[in-house]
């Protein structure tokens, strides 16, 4: 006989990015309300685009995106805190309000790590001091603030050729038409369609490509490559991203890159009562290849881990469903765009859609990626399912018990 616990079971989402904030209303919406106390930790009220931040820093206004609206009669209890140290043996996790100096410890019963990850400067001379990012919000408007700044014919140079970095030259390069905009690298990882298609872009828009180009050192005013100096009013670096330290320092199991290793539910190897999604997590894909660090890795792994955690709570076997790419979606301004179509593990096929059309397309893209983050189930019927004791949904009895 299964009996429904007393005690609300204490679910705690750090971080409030794509995959935080849909776990944590996925897991709302999965779940009896009386039987669970769901609290989203972030030290920010509102839902950040991280996709649109290149459109943020060259001065277009997003919508604003409250979490007090998305999470409105869900009974996600948000809570306004920096998470500053998580300790998994003893199950807490401390955190410093935006308005308060000293630590607080929550403790909880089962915790989803969605803290993502910030801009990689791979310890390049000058770049931390120099260079900025668009990785968050504050980046964002800061290097808004210093386009805003620059007069007529002064250097940006835009570091990095993945998805970033080439939507940042053309965005910025679209906007001010007035800049000197170079983009160091041209994805190289793009098919032949996809690359003809660039560089017709970077010629439309007076973007200068400096291809094959490994940028050494960065400075005040330039950059320096192994054999040449580009002057740079701006430098942006987008050469990737790296996970949140807090994980690293903890005794949950990681890579080398401070990523946490997790099984096919989303669940910590080495601590039961974790779950890790998003740019955390180091999720196996096709071809034991690790899923990349971005929105279209993030999102299904919220939805994984959201149903892993309902399932073993209300005593149903947990599935797990594939997880595979389609494509990489990338806009070139607001009026271009490039889709690049790629094999289940994320190599580039042959195919590749260009053009206004694949602009459109991103748009949906971004639209239905924030429609999802305020509608976790996709809009579909949920039923709120009794959190439940015994032997089958919970591995630790004890931890769910622990009012």
């Amino acid at each position: 006989m299964q009996v429904r616990q007393l005690t609300q079971h204490r679910i705690i989402v750090i971080g409030a990015g794509y995959a935080g904030a849909i776990a944590a209303g996925r897991l709302a919406r999965r779940l009896r309300r009386e039987d669970v106390a769901i609290t989203l930790v972030n030290p920010e009220p509102d839902f950040v685009e991280r996709v649109r931040l290149h459109q943020l820093a060259v001065g277009q206004e997003l919508r604003p995106r409250p979490f007090a609206e998305m999470f409105a009669g869900t009974g996600v209890r948000l809570r306004l805190a920096k998470v500053t140290a998580v300790d998994a043996d003893r199950k807490t996790v401390t955190v410093t309000a935006t308005d308060a100096t000293a630590g607080e410890e929550l403790t909880y019963d089962t915790l989803v790590y969605a803290l993502g990850s910030a801009w990689n400067t791979h310890d390049v001379p000058g770049t931390a001091e120099h260079a900025h990012d668009i990785a968050g919000r504050p980046g964002a408007l800061r290097l808004r603030e210093r386009l805003a700044a620059l007069g007529a014919g002064q250097p940006v140079v835009v570091v990095g050729g993945g998805l970033t970095g080439l939507e940042a030259a053309t965005e910025i390069a679209e906007a001010r038409p007035d800049l000197d905009v170079a983009l160091a690298a041209l994805g190289d990882w793009l098919s032949p369609k996809g690359r003809r298609h660039l560089r017709k872009v970077c010629d439309r828009l007076g973007i200068t490509v400096h291809e094959h180009t490994t940028v050494t050192a960065v400075a005040a005013d330039h950059v320096t490559t192994a054999s040449s100096v580009i002057p740079a009013s701006v430098t942006i670096w987008t050469t990737g991203f790296a996970v949140h330290p807090i994980a690293q320092a903890t005794a949950l199991k990681t890579d080398t890159t401070g990523r946490i290793e997790v099984d096919s539910t989303m669940r910590s190897v080495s601590h039961p009562d974790v779950y890790a999604i998003g740019d955390a997590a180091l999720v196996t894909g096709p071809n034991n290849k690790p899923l990349r660090m971005s929105c279209a890795s993030g999102v299904p792994t919220a939805w994984q881990a959201a149903d892993s955690i309902a399932s073993r709570l209300t005593g149903t076997k947990p599935t797990t469903v594939p997880l595979r790419y389609f494509n990489q979606c990338i806009s070139l301004g607001r009026k271009d765009g490039l889709i690049q179509y790629v094999t289940a593990d994320d190599q580039s096929r042959p195919a590749a859609l260009t053009g206004k059309t694949a602009a459109l397309y991103k748009e949906l893209v971004c639209k239905g990626a924030a429609w999802g983050v305020a509608n976790p189930t996709l809009a579909k019927p949920t039923r709120r399912r009794s959190v439940i004791e015994g032997p089958t949904p919970l591995p630790h009895p004890t931890a769910a018990n622990a009012g």
